[in-house]
């Protein structure tokens, strides 16, 4: 192969791989939920939600009421399992009336290893209560705690099976430095995950 061939093969290597970013920048940006001044937003979970390992000021719900300025409910339950998480949701979306709920459910299924068909069916249920409500829903992966912290598969499975958003980075990504045990982050660690929830909603 001749050396501008060579070139030319190079560069359209880093247009596709260019193109390919954006689009996945542009992807994101295109999904942002884009909600009223007085929207409520419901942040459902278990003790990654709740704040364990920092204080409640410093939960990720708590820093993203201050980024967003939107009123977020922290309802998180340290050691909840997603069918518990499920059996109080109606009663969650009947008081506040969200606009968002942002569910990030199900670790405690994880680490009891129970049935992962009951957790992905409750998930289903879970973001059809939601919608039914009249809200939207983020969707956010939960870690496997196996050798590496890969995200368990049901959260993409759910997320396409019902077409919901899907963030599938952030709690696998938090550090070591940025957390207070194995399971859950500092308040560091929860900065970070608010910040990047934040980034799924418009707001100044």
């Amino acid at each position: 192969m001749s050396l501008i061939k060579t070139r030319q093969l190079k560069m359209t290597v880093l247009c596709v791989i260019t193109v390919c970013l954006v689009a996945c920048n542009n992807d994101k940006v295109d999904d942002k939920f884009s909600l009223s001044d007085d929207a409520v937003i419901l942040a459902l979970g278990d003790s990654l939600t709740y704040g364990t390992g920092a204080p409640k000021t410093e939960s990720y719900p708590a820093i993203l009421e201050n980024l967003t300025g939107h009123q977020v409910i922290n309802a998180g339950i340290p050691g909840e399992i997603s069918q518990d998480g499920l059996q109080r949701l109606p009663k969650l979306l009947e008081e506040y009336q969200p606009t968002l709920v942002i569910l990030c459910h199900g670790a405690n299924d994880l680490i009891r290893r129970l049935d992962t068909k009951a957790l992905e069916q409750n998930l289903s249920n879970m973001i059809d209560l939601i919608r039914q409500s009249g809200a939207e829903v983020l969707l956010v992966s939960v870690p496997e705690l196996k050798f590496t912290l890969n995200n368990s598969p049901v959260y993409a499975s759910v997320a396409d099976k019902k077409s919901v958003r899907l963030e599938d980075d952030i709690i696998q990504i938090v550090e070591s430095s940025l957390k207070s045990d194995l399971i859950h982050p500092n308040a560091q660690g929860y900065k970070l995950i608010a910040e990047e929830i934040a980034d799924w909603i418009h707001y100044n």
